[in-house]
């Protein structure tokens, strides 16, 4: 993980909202996001809490204090 960047090295990803259990990104925000300008990062960045949340309150988020949450059920 580089500075600034969101990733947590839990790449698993929701298949009904596209969002990475782990940090909160969608597959294309992840690969433009070392070229995105500041401020799109910032507007990104300023979401992703709220998408690991929801993620976590429907069973499918990580929380590293439970490894359980990267089960295959995760992925559907």
């Amino acid at each position: 993980m580089k500075s600034g960047d969101p990733c947590i090295s839990v790449c698993s990803f929701d298949g009904r909202s596209g969002w990475c259990i782990g940090c909160g990104r969608t597959v294309p925000e992840i690969r433009a996001w070392r070229k995105m300008q500041p401020r799109a990062r910032q507007m990104v960045s300023r979401d992703l809490k709220r998408r690991v949340e929801r993620l976590s309150e429907q069973g499918k988020g990580h929380t590293p204090s439970d490894p359980a949450s990267l089960s295959q059920d995760s992925l559907s």
